[in-house]
């Protein structure tokens, strides 16, 4: 069937690709009383995690026992930054590998979590390979468990990354994506994934509030800053709307935003994270604020998600397009400069489900 040019997205061929497994177990004090304290059970999985990580060849690989959340990003150098709630992965899938146990001296967490980092090149044509790998990886891990009632959550997260600027700083070739959602994609793949399983797919825009956006809507002196966030609100409200896109959120108080689907997790914050829920299977119209007039941040975060009604047989294609067209009449109504500005546009793809149910 040939695919209708609105239903595949042209994206810079320079575009990253990112893609992150999250495992989460959940023990409890029957699954610690097997071990003399926390640390020797954090030590002895870690030690047992790391060596079927060397056996499966994946070569990325964390255990996190601090209750921190893992947020990764490309980069061309490898860091890792422990924050007081998150842990930064930032790495280049083509060159950098890794091992880590993350613990905090006498902390029993709440939650154990394995962090399988996508290595190598190609990595969104390679991602179902690779979620076979990681799924093998946690049968065997989970046979080594000391509860045998001991859950396994997993977690898929894929990102393509891209400046929605890069035409105009020259970057011209580009490169088309139907954006397939990915239980079909993984299906086409021989990797089976449960029926029932939680998905969600959505854009996140990080635009810094530049001198020129401040001088633009504040005045010097300013205490209030609530124009500036109104003018961003209203001029992305409307782009959005003009094409049919219902599900927004702004997030401008400092805070990393956290997207989630409202029938598996509810919107919640913290002191680093700001989690936002949403409903793809029913109401449209969904807008969430988050911004005080007293706070002035470095970065606003837009973020549109994607309804079950835009994942269509050929994929996300048309979604991607309505959001690039909202995007381009965000900044030309912010009156942004492509040449000098930048938006970075990360189209994120997540699915999980319990390890262990029936596979379709």
């Amino acid at each position: 069937m040939a695919i209708n040019s609105k239903h595949r997205v042209y994206i810079p061929a320079n575009a990253k690709s990112n893609q992150y497994i999250l495992a989460e177990i959940k023990p409890d004090e029957a699954f610690y009383s097997h071990y003399s304290s926390p640390d020797e059970c954090y030590q002895k999985l870690s030690q047992q995690f790391f060596a079927l990580a060397d056996e499966f060849g994946l070569h990325n690989v964390h255990m996190i026992a601090n209750d921190k959340l893992p947020v990764v990003r490309y980069h061309h150098e490898a860091y890792c930054l422990q924050m007081k709630k998150q842990i930064l992965f930032f790495y280049d899938p083509q060159y950098h590998e890794a091992q880590n146990l993350f613990t905090e001296a006498d902390y029993q967490a709440r939650k154990i979590r394995l962090v399988f980092l996508a290595t190598g090149t190609d990595i969104r044509a390679h991602g179902a390979e690779f979620h076979n790998k990681v799924s093998q990886l946690l049968e065997s891990f989970e046979g080594l468990l000391p509860d045998p009632q001991t859950q396994i959550k997993i977690r898929d997260h894929q990102h393509l990354s891209y400046d929605l600027f890069a035409g105009a700083k020259g970057k011209k070739e580009t490169y088309g994506y139907k954006l397939r959602g990915l239980y079909p994609r993984y299906r086409a793949r021989q990797c089976d994934l449960p029926e029932n399983h939680s998905a969600i797919s959505y854009v996140t825009v990080n635009l810094p509030l530049t001198r020129q956006l401040k001088q633009r809507y504040l005045k010097p002196g300013d205490t209030d800053f609530s124009p500036l966030y109104e003018a961003l609100e209203k001029s992305f409200l409307q782009a959005s709307e003009d094409k049919s896109l219902y599900r927004l959120a702004l997030v401008a108080n400092g805070l990393t935003p956290l997207v989630r689907n409202s029938q598996v997790d509810q919107s919640e914050h913290n002191t680093e994270l700001q989690k936002i829920s949403f409903d793809t299977e029913h109401d449209k119209h969904q807008f969430a604020n988050h911004w005080q007039a007293d706070n002035l941040v470095e970065t606003a975060h837009f973020i549109i998600v994607a309804g079950d009604e835009d994942n269509t047989e050929f994929g996300y294609g048309h979604f991607m397009n309505r959001v690039e067209a909202a995007l381009n009449s965000l900044a030309k109504a912010l009156q942004l400069d492509p040449q000098r500005n930048e938006m970075i546009v990360r189209f994120h793809q997540h699915i999980s489900y319990m390890l262990g149910q029936t596979r379709s």
